[in-house]
Parts: structure tokens; sequence; C-alpha cells
């Protein structure tokens, strides 16, 4: 069975992580996902505690989409593979193109490319400009780009009670989530 790996922080979960997580499915690129959020560490401030976050996801799971919440503190990429390879054989660890940029500089990298690499191309970027310092064969490219949400933006404007202008951006099951546990005010 082939399971992807999407690792972020979902900060809140939007419509384009959702997307990417449906289109893994739809287009059978892999059999299941597993979401798993990360905690609060290195330079990447976190608004909200790791369990409504966790909670948040929970709202999308289903029988092909497994949020695993044990693992947000692991640090590194890396680690959290070599756990789920205990439970799964074939993982595929779904990344932006954006990451692509400086994947080579990843902790313990050569260990991840052990697992395949799912890069969703966006922002213009050039992937396989990237991909010349890799093995080609572990990486599979979706062209198909996911809506270009910021989760900053829509903090800012659930902080402002400015609900309009995230319609579309965002699940309501999610935004009702943040309003009834008065998140990111």
């Amino acid at each position: 069975m082939r399971i992807g790996v999407y690792v972020g922080s979902f900060n809140p979960l939007h419509i384009g992580h959702q997307q990417v997580i449906n289109t893994l499915i739809t287009e059978k690129t892999v059999d299941k996902v597993v979401v798993i959020p990360t905690g609060s560490y290195w330079d990447k401030k976190v608004d909200i505690n790791i369990k409504h976050r966790i909670n948040m996801l929970k709202l999308i799971e289903n029988e092909n989409v497994i949020v695993d919440g044990t693992l947000s503190e692991i640090k590194y990429t890396y680690q959290i593979l070599d756990v789920l390879k205990e439970k799964y054989s074939d993982l595929y660890l779904v990344i932006g193109a954006d990451n692509i940029i400086n994947f080579h500089e990843w902790k313990n990298v050569d260990k991840i490319l052990e697992n395949h690499i799912i890069v969703f191309n966006r922002d213009g970027i050039d992937v396989n400009k990237y991909l010349t310092k890799f093995d080609k064969v572990k990486f599979i490219i979706i062209d198909k780009s996911p809506i270009n949400i910021s989760s900053t933006y829509i903090r800012e404007r659930i902080k402002n009670r400015d609900y309009e202008s995230i319609e579309g951006m965002i699940d309501n099951r999610i935004l009702n989530y943040i309003k009834k546990n008065n998140l990111y005010y």
C-alpha cells in the first residue's frame, strides 16, 4: 500500500492543504495519506496549541486520510519517516515545490530519499532544475498546482473577525471549530 506522508504546521488547515490531499487520493498517486502536524520548533511560530491543529485535521479524517498527532514533536522529517516505516513499507513524502529549492540541505536527506518524494509544482518554480542533484526516479512531480493560500492571511482575517474575506479558503467545519474555541484572536 502506497502511503503519502504530508507534514506541515496546518496553522490552520485550509482548502489548499485539502486540495493536495484530495489530488493524491483521487488521482491514485497514493492509497492513503498520513497527515502529521508539526510542533513548534525552529523559527516557525505556531499561534495555537498542537491539540487544536490535530482536532481540526481530525475533521477531515476518513478511510483515506489518517491524522497522526503522535509524531508531532519529532523534529526532523527523516525521523518521522523512520517511525512510519515500522508501520508502512511504501512511503511517499509530500512536499511543495518551494521545499525542493533547499531540499539538499535537509537533515539526513539521503535517509529521506530511501522513500519516494511527491513534489507539487507551484509558484513558477522549475522543479527539474533542482532535481539534478538527485536520482530523479525517486521523485513524482504533480503539475496540478494546489490553490495558493496563505495561512498567515487567514489567521490575520480571523483575528480581525473578517470572515467574508476568507470565504472559500477554509472549510466551514474548520472555521466553526476556530470560532467555537476562540482561536487566533
